[in-house]
Parts: structure tokens; C-alpha cells; sequence
């Protein structure tokens, strides 16, 4: 089964630059991976694998949102730079 959200789907068109950035640059790699872990985490409440409060899940929406922010950012910097 595939877990919704991750950042292949979030940003299509920067695939290469994503794997690139996640072995080459130490703070993406830290960001890409937090990301991953709340995004699965997110993905195994919602399957109702792993129960919890609507307010747990809303935090960690909310903390998805601000990891993909500041992943966003940094793609958009290194295709600045490029």
C-alpha cells in the first residue's frame, strides 16, 4: 500500500533533486526524514493503525505542513543556485 503525501508526490517535478539534496545536504536529509516520519505516522492514524486524539493528529498535520514549508524553501534555493 502507498502512503500518501510523500515527498516524491508533494513535489513531482523535483524527484532528482530531492534524492540528490537527501544524500549531499545535511540539514534537507534531517527534514526530508522528520517529514517521512510524521508523514507515516499521520498515515498510520488515519488507517486506524495506531489510535489517538483529533488534537494529535491536527498537531501533527500542522507539523507536516511546516516540515514540507521549509522543504520547500531549501528546493527552492538549490534551484537558485543551479
Amino acid at each position: 500500500m502507498r502512503i500518501p503525501h510523500e515527498l516524491g508526490d508533494e513535489f513531482p517535478d523535483q524527484a532528482s533533486l530531492i534524492g540528490r539534496l537527501t544524500k549531499t545536504n545535511y540539514e534537507f536529509g534531517r527534514l526530508a526524514g522528520a517529514y517521512d516520519g510524521v508523514n507515516r505516522q499521520i498515515w498510520r492514524i488515519e488507517s486506524e493503525d495506531e489510535p489517538t486524539s483529533d488534537e494529535v493528529l491536527e498537531e501533527l498535520k500542522k507539523r507536516r505542513l511546516l516540515l514540507k514549508d521549509d522543504i520547500e524553501a531549501l528546493l527552492t534555493k538549490e534551484q537558485r543556485r543551479m
